[in-house]
């Protein structure tokens, strides 16, 4: 998957999830937890809503690295 359907397809999960976060807050070195305040069950939506849609499962020894709007978009291109 290239960036650009990576970033669409992390814009679209977090919409879903979180339809009161602002799509000018999502930039790159936006922090899902605390920046954009997804508690730990809507960070977890926003994976499987992402598994759902992309099909890339998303495993918890990588949370650390999908910690921010850029990592999530890192990793859904690398994996999906």
């Amino acid at each position: 998957m290239n960036e650009q359907d990576a970033w669409e397809t992390v814009r679209s999960a977090i919409g879903q999830v979180a339809p009161d976060v602002d799509p000018e807050d999502l930039v790159e070195g936006a922090r899902l937890r605390q920046d954009l305040e997804l508690d730990s069950l809507d960070f977890l939506r926003v994976l499987e809503t992402i598994a759902a849609k992309a099909g890339v499962d998303i495993p918890e020894g990588a949370y650390a690295e999908v910690g921010t709007v850029g990592g999530l978009v890192g990793y859904v291109a690398t994996h999906g």
